[in-house]
């Protein structure tokens, strides 16, 4: 793997807070956050096979672990699955996984990936942005969460539109703004 794991985890939070949660791109991210309920597992895999096995572990520490301890898990992959189609297949390997483990109901799959494109947008449209990460992660969300969620934000179903306007206001410059800018100095 080219990149160490505190590497990894470091920019992996940075994209969390600055466009997840900065931008509130979900608004449920931060009351988790905060209170360090979302674990970053950074995979070993090299191959389909060995990331297939690390997310049949981490679905099985998700769902045998306390909500208040982990409510939700990103498993990021930098050494494997790095072109986007590979990386959109796998996600029936994923889907698969959490039925053969019986936690449909229990914890689905959402997907994030560097080069992430919408069917039917350019490869540089902005609302691409809404799931791209620094590098390919799986997102694995509790339902019973997500359905707390929705009943916080009656209106669950906006949330990909307002992420839309939000990244078309920002524009790719200011996206990639987010995360040249140097910290603050105290």
């Amino acid at each position: 793997m080219s990149d160490n794991h505190e590497t990894v985890i470091a920019a992996t939070r940075d994209w969390v807070e600055k466009a997840v949660i900065g931008l509130n791109l979900c608004p449920f991210a931060k009351s988790v956050y905060v209170k360090n309920q979302v674990r970053i597992q950074v995979s070993e895999a090299s191959d389909v096979r060995q990331l297939a096995e690390e997310l049949a572990a981490e679905l099985k520490l998700l769902a045998d672990t306390d909500p208040q301890e982990i409510d939700t898990t990103l498993l990021v992959h930098p050494g494997v699955l790095q072109r986007f189609l590979d990386f959109n297949e796998f996600l029936d390997i994923a889907d698969a996984m959490v039925a053969e483990l019986n936690l449909e109901g229990e914890i689905q799959v959402a997907s994030f990936h560097p080069k992430f494109q919408f069917e039917g947008t350019g490869i540089n449209d902005i609302e691409n942005y809404t799931n791209r990460s620094p590098y390919p992660t799986l997102h694995l969300i509790r339902e019973a969460s997500i359905d707390r969620a929705v009943e916080a934000f009656p209106e669950a179903e906006a949330i990909y539109e307002r992420n839309i306007e939000t990244l078309q206001t920002l524009g790719l410059a200011g996206w990639k703004a987010l995360f040249t800018s140097k910290p603050e100095q105290k």
